[in-house]
């Protein structure tokens, strides 16, 4: 049986493929560190659970024995001044994990990515897969890092190295979908006035391409998982929450987003509790950004189900 290490499968993204693999004939091991893993997940003969720590290397020998793929979701997010806890959350404990997986045999290593790290992306000039992008977020910057860590590590030891750089996923249970809905049903979702482009995916449509990066031989190198549709972020969210039933956001001008922004991540600091938007979010967001989804429907998925969000608009 293939036996798949998924870190981060207590969060949002890395969870819902637990999930999605759990009746497959495929044993996940699954790494957590503060959140705990579903319970739905806990009993199944086909699941081990791991607590791990990745600042401690010593807590990833045992998650990682006898494992074919890695696929690498864990990461902070929420948390105030991600600009000074990035570089060690995605660089250096990335750098640990891949320390351990190279000396343990792992024949792939999966790393979920964004189309950010090329930098500004439009569906005119799609980001095509380069690692030399010029990307202004911190959250982008150290991402891109991750993966040149990941091509040149895996290069010398002969594994397959898997970026996949996911639009934004869409439906019920994506955090960032909630949280927005939770905004908006109190009429303070707000967006930024400069139209911007954005890639999308559905959940399903998600889930399934990265089973098939798990699973598919000879699958290498960088894919932009995204469907065919082309739209801005103001076009999603009006459609979005008239869906919802609620006033479309607000445009709001740039200096008071930064200033909320700044006002969520100094409670943040205080209280020690979640920043659901920080300066580096908005950065982020301010930047158009659309892959080139050539090579995932050739050799991930040749078939989208929802293949614009407007037809997978029910699924929010």
């Amino acid at each position: 049986m293939r036996k798949i290490l998924i870190t981060g499968a207590a969060g949002n993204l890395g969870g819902l493929l637990a999930n999605y693999l759990k009746d497959d004939d495929i044993h996940l091991n699954l790494m957590y560190h503060k959140k705990e893993i579903a319970k739905e997940l806990l009993e199944r003969k086909n699941v081990s659970i791991y607590k791990v720590d990745l600042n401690d290397k010593e807590t990833l020998s045992k998650c990682i024995k006898d494992v074919d793929t890695i696929v690498h979701f864990a990461g902070v997010l929420f948390k105030s001044n991600p600009e000074k806890f990035l570089p060690i959350t995605n660089i250096q404990y990335f750098k640990n994990l891949l320390d351990i997986a190279t000396e343990s045999g792992v024949k792939k290593i999966i790393l979920i990515s964004f189309p950010h790290v090329e930098g500004e992306t439009t569906p005119e000039s799609p980001a095509k897969g380069i690692l030399n992008g010029t990307p202004i977020s911190m959250h982008a910057i150290t991402r891109l890092e991750e993966e040149k860590l990941l091509f040149k590590e895996c290069e010398k030891h002969n594994i397959n190295a898997v970026s996949l750089r996911l639009g934004m996923v869409y439906g019920k249970g994506i955090l960032m979908i909630d949280t927005a809905r939770w905004f908006a049903k109190y009429n303070i979702l707000g967006i930024w006035k400069k139209p911007t482009w954005i890639h999308l995916i559905s959940i399903i449509d998600y889930l399934q391409a990265t089973k098939n990066a798990i699973i598919k031989e000879n699958i290498k190198g960088i894919y932009h998982i995204g469907d065919d549709g082309k739209q801005t972020l103001q076009e999603f969210l009006d459609d979005a929450t008239k869906k919802w039933g609620y006033r479309k956001p607000i445009r709001m001008s740039n200096k008071i987003l930064f200033f909320v922004a700044q006002i969520f991540e100094i409670s943040s600091s205080i209280f020690g509790t979640r920043s659901p938007l920080t300066k580096d979010f908005i950065k982020i967001g301010m930047v158009s950004y659309y892959g080139d989804n050539l090579r995932m429907k050739t050799d991930l998925l040749p078939e989208l189900k929802y293949k614009t969000y407007k037809e997978g608009l029910n699924t929010l």
